[in-house]
């Protein structure tokens, strides 16, 4: 666990401001946009110095290092959502680390841990690099950018040769499963293969380098205890179960062979037959909860695109309310999901690319770029919603869900021939109110497919009446401001008085559904606000805390 005060009594320590540390005072507020250069700038200068991360420190005055205390952002929750806010406009969405908050007596302090631009990414922000000249913001210099970009072709951590390691730290059934599936990869080699032994075998099939062998080798095929070459990465998948609580009720660690183990985990996952009709007979269809394909596409990306410099595991979560989550620590190098499904190519960079090709060499991947594009093609045909990904917290995350969500939304928009996959998928978004970018949101309103305002937004009327919606599009689309406020006159006029709980009552359940509680609080709290300062139609004639509400309109 960090030591956030050890760490902010060290960075006041330092003579002054450097490449990867930077502080300001930012009492009451401070530019976004400036904000998102700062990001850009810390993490690529952490990434050149070599460091794991990059700070910026609100609350502090460069001279002298004194505490002056700032109020940016001083709720929790909406600071916090600067991590969703940064990685809009980032690329790769890299974001924040950790947002911290320490109270001091001499005012609040607010660090920002920024990470390292992963190998061989610069990180951008609104498409431009940003660097540091010692203390000066500016426009990261094209040898830089270079030095940076260049990484990836010299820095592999999978091709890394384990000095010490032999033959005999590998296990003999994951060679003989090796060779079995490098043979039905290569068909026409299968009586070559026969006459390799294992040292050649591994070398033809680019899983050890000229006899030595590499940390791809230990990963795939090391035997367990092997794992200790790897220290102090981690070469581990943890399977966890929960019920519908979120409480832990099973657990298990797979190490070294993955190439074998990561079937165990596939085995461990309960994938139980759902029932339900289509639409398309009047019989049920029957089908799995997670497509097998799309449960080894999952694991697979986890192992072959990991970070492993940072010594984090593998995490399969199943939930037995029908989802199951992957996690793997690093960033996502194509930058959107979005990208990946338009491309449909192979990616031209990748974080192990010595492991990434020994896997496709033993038939666990493919690198065209079609997997991830037929993991969603397999949710859509069965009707089930879209997978989630995430990106933030350096680290990517899968969420897949083994069941309907709403069958009549998800059948209509199959039947829509007009929608693409991408269309669909950000649909999908909507439809789980998540977060949509400024080219998404024009993607969308281009195509007349959503209505409302950011980031209240609902499917359109149009798409709607196609999909058999309507009556969900009502509850969805906003009245305008008047309409719920000559209901609160039309509601004094007949009662002569109303108080704060009267009123919530009267408005809460008619205002839109994509609204929460929280969203619905404050519109009512500003909708009385406007009607009694702004257009002076009604008063309170009880107390702040106990309002009582009367018209002044002419009767």
């Amino acid at each position: 666990m960090i030591n956030i005060e050890k760490i902010l009594d060290e960075l006041l320590k330092l003579p002054s401001e450097n490449e990867v540390v930077e502080f300001k005072e930012a009492k009451a507020q401070f530019d976004f946009n400036k904000l998102g250069k700062y990001f850009s700038a810390l993490s690529n200068e952490a990434n050149l110095k070599d460091k794991n991360e990059g700070w910026l420190v609100f609350g502090i005055r460069d001279a002298g290092k004194s505490i002056v205390g700032s109020q940016f952002r001083i709720n929790h929750t909406q600071l916090q959502s600067l991590k969703a806010e940064i990685a809009n406009h980032t690329s790769n969405r890299i974001t924040f680390l950790e947002i911290y908050e320490i109270n001091k007596p001499e005012g609040r302090v607010v660090l920002f841990q920024i990470p390292a631009a992963p190998k061989g990414i610069p990180v951008a922000w609104k498409g431009h690099f940003y660097g540091r000249d010692g203390e000066e913001l500016n426009a990261l210099n094209l040898e830089e950018l270079e030095r940076i970009r260049t990484q990836s072709n010299v820095d592999d951590w999978s091709s890394e040769i384990c000095n010490d390691a032999t033959l005999e730290d590998l296990s003999i059934e994951a060679i003989a499963q090796a060779r079995d599936s490098f043979t039905t990869k290569n068909p026409s080699l299968i009586d070559e293969i026969a006459l390799w032994d294992d040292l050649t075998f591994l070398n033809k099939a680019r899983i050890c380098n000229n006899g030595k062998i590499t940390n791809a080798a230990i990963l795939l095929l090391g035997k367990p205890e092997s794992e200790n070459y790897l220290t102090p990465s981690i070469a581990r998948i943890t399977w966890i179960l929960k019920d519908q609580g979120n409480i832990e009720k099973d657990y298990s660690h797979f190490s070294c062979p993955l190439l074998i183990n990561s079937e165990q985990v596939f085995n461990k996952i309960r994938n139980l037959k759902y029932r339900y009709i289509s639409g398309e007979s009047l019989f049920p269809d029957e089908v799995d909860q997670y497509d097998p394909f799309l449960i080894r596409e999952a694991l697979n990306n986890c192992i072959a695109h990991q970070d492993y410099r940072k010594a984090g595991r593998i995490n399969v979560v199943e939930r037995e309310d029908g989802s199951l989550i992957f996690t793997n620590v690093g960033s996502f190098i194509p930058g959107s999901i979005e990208r990946v499904i338009l491309q449909d190519a192979p990616q031209e960079k990748y974080r192990n690319p010595f492991l990434a090709q020994a896997m496709v060499n033993l038939n666990m991947i493919d690198t065209i770029g079609s997997g991830i594009k037929r993991m969603f093609t397999i949710q859509r045909k069965k009707l089930f919603p879209m997978p989630d990904y995430d990106f933030s917290e350096n680290k990517v995350s899968v969420g897949i869900i083994g069941k309907v969500l709403d069958l009549e939304y998800a059948r209509s928009l199959s039947r829509n021939p007009s929608l693409s996959l991408l269309d669909i998928l950000l649909l999908d978004k909507v439809q789980k109110s998540k977060p949509l970018t400024n080219k998404e949101i024009q993607n969308l309103r281009g195509k007349k497919l959503i209505e409302g305002r950011k980031p209240n937004f609902y499917i359109s009327s149009d798409l709607a009446e196609k999909t058999g919606q309507k009556s969900d599009y009502i509850k969805m689309r906003r009245f305008k401001d008047d309409h719920y406020k000559n209901l609160v006159l039309e509601f004094l006029s007949k009662y002569k008085s109303a108080t704060k709980d009267e009123i919530y009552t009267l408005l809460f359940d008619i205002l839109p559904d994509v609204l929460d509680k929280k969203k619905k609080d404050n519109k009512i709290r500003n909708l009385i606000y406007a009607m009694s300062k702004k257009d002076k139609t009604i008063v309170n004639l009880g107390t702040n805390r106990k309002p009582i509400w009367k018209s002044l309109s002419k009767s």
